[in-house]
């Protein structure tokens, strides 16, 4: 089996002797992302006031083609920015003037999302409807989606907690209902992105889509990524100058204009350092041929590996939540009252996995071989019931 431990040299070397198994959570650094950000002090260094005409004129740019490539978009400009997707959901919830904003989503959605939802609850913004994960999850939910009076659906397309996988077809009947007086359908793709091959083509010009750096696109923190559909949303109610930079609307007396394309939802001053990292890593994925689908096909051996592996070790006694099923996550979500314990064990033998609730997950990444599972299995065998 191919290694490519080579392209991780400087996160490797500076604990050797870890064993990092949560490439779903905070996904090790390649040494590219390390020269891009190297890349971005430069140009703070030598260009100054002047960087911004080569982040906005050349990284952005750039970082808009990564994604519009990764993800099959006809149009890069449908592509920005922010620092984080809660950032993202605040602006996209703004574009919408109900009150309350009635709201479906799954039981299962990630806290950026869950908290800030609470919260508007709380204050009356929103009035949620969520429907519960499990079984014929896909089923029931474009069922309520189809029989509901929703202004946006929001859904993962993959399960952070369990690591269901939302089925390509299920998002095409999402996108079949939506307009650009609602429902809005929004696609939380964080543990998606750059881990399922995923082609938005068909569905672009209807569903917001949503992902970030820190996981599979290896760029770490400080870069969010939102695709907008044409014509959904114009007038964010927040907002920042950035928005206003070119190609504004002219607004009637009275009114801000927006930019017609994806900058429409734009904040203000932000720091470009991310975005060189994820350019810098999607450069040097493409250099070395590994696009998403030939990624999984390195991590897919692994994964067998350690699922073959679990009957014989304490692990066995878990409830493995994403058995099986194409495309799959990259990560094992195991459910049992153990999990805790298990982590807490298996870091003191710096080995890194980690837990929600009572679920431990287990994630791979392009870092990971045989001999890694192999020493993992090791471990396992060794941990006893907690």
């Amino acid at each position: 089996m191919s290694s490519y431990k080579h392209l991780f040299q400087r996160s490797i070397a500076a604990a050797p002797d870890r064993l990092h198994f949560a490439a779903h959570s905070h996904h090790l650094w390649p040494d590219a992302s390390f020269v891009g950000h190297h890349a971005a002090w430069q140009d703070a260094a030598r260009l100054a006031d002047r960087k911004w005409d080569r982040v906005m004129g050349e990284i952005w740019p750039a970082a808009q083609a990564h994604v519009a490539a990764e993800l099959g978009l006809p149009d890069p400009a449908t592509v920005m920015f922010a620092g984080n997707t809660h950032d993202l959901i605040l602006r996209i919830v703004s574009a919408r003037e109900e009150r309350p904003l009635r709201i479906l989503a799954s039981d299962g959605e990630f806290h950026s999302f869950r908290r800030q939802a609470q919260r508007w609850i709380e204050s009356g913004r929103i009035g949620l409807e969520t429907v519960a994960r499990g079984p014929d999850f896909d089923a029931r939910f474009v069922a309520a989606a189809r029989g509901g009076e929703h202004d946006l659906i929001f859904v993962s397309q993959v399960m952070f907690e369990t690591g269901a996988v939302l089925d390509a077809a299920t998002l095409a009947d999402l996108a079949a209902l939506a307009r650009p007086d609602g429902p809005w359908v929004v696609v939380d793709g964080y543990h998606g992105f750059m881990a399922i091959e995923t082609d938005l083509s068909a569905v672009a010009d209807r569903v917001f889509y949503l992902a970030g750096g820190y996981k599979y696109a290896m760029a770490g923190e400080g870069v969010a990524v939102l695709h907008c559909p044409p014509g959904f949303g114009p007038r964010p109610e927040i907002t920042g100058w950035y928005a206003e930079f070119a190609d504004l609307e002219a607004p009637p007396p009275g009114r801000i204009g927006y930019a017609a394309d994806a900058m429409r939802f734009m904040g203000s001053t932000f720091d470009p350092s991310g975005l060189y990292r994820f350019v810098a890593v999607r450069d040097m994925l493409a250099d070395e041929g590994l696009s998403t689908g030939v990624i999984n096909a390195h991590v897919t051996p692994l994964r067998e590996q350690l699922l073959a592996s679990l009957p014989d070790t304490p692990l066995a006694s878990a409830e493995l939540l994403n058995p099986g099923g194409d495309p799959r996550a990259r990560f094992l979500a195991l459910r049992a009252p153990q999990a805790a314990d298990w982590k807490q064990k298996l870091m003191e033998q710096d080995i890194v996995t980690d837990v929600r609730g009572d679920v431990l997950r287990i994630g791979f990444g392009l870092y990971h071989d045989a001999r890694d599972v192999e020493r993992l299995v090791g471990v396992l065998h060794d941990l006893g019931d907690a």
